[in-house]
């Protein structure tokens, strides 16, 4: 496989009306918050630095849609989100599953699994990548 980067996918919907009702639903009641991957990789004014600076490192490019971009733009593929996918001239691939996003209980986890499945992929994450001094 030609890989040509990471995709996650939120499961939530673009949009600044769909964005708003999130963050309510995160701040009034995070725990029923339906995408895990939001939880973990943002706070309420933005993303936070850990996660920014461990994609800013690796070394593939990293993509981000809404459930409803993705599923206008690739067919909308019957997974449940959140999920990562790896892009390959094929279109995406399920990389990470949702359920493997919903196990993770801190940020940490979420680098710890990114890094692991790059592994397995063959991809080096750079020694200097935040998180990499966790890895063996």
């Amino acid at each position: 496989m030609s890989t040509r980067g990471l995709l996650f996918v939120y499961n939530a919907d673009a949009g600044l009306i769909n964005g708003l009702f999130d963050l309510a639903h995160k701040l009034v009641s995070p725990s029923t918050y339906p995408c895990r991957l939001c939880g973990l990789t943002y706070f309420p004014l933005g993303m936070r630095r850990q996660w920014r600076d461990f994609l800013d490192g690796l070394p593939l490019p990293v993509h981000f849609m809404h459930r409803d971009e993705f599923r206008t733009i690739h067919g909308g593929p019957d997974v449940r989100l959140p999920a990562a996918f790896m892009l390959d001239a094929a279109g995406p691939v399920e990389w990470i599953t949702a359920t493997d996003i919903d196990r993770c209980g801190a940020l940490d986890e979420l680098l710890d699994l990114v890094r692991a499945r790059l592994a397995a992929d063959g991809i080096t994450v750079p020694s200097g990548t935040v998180g990499a001094e966790l890895t063996s």
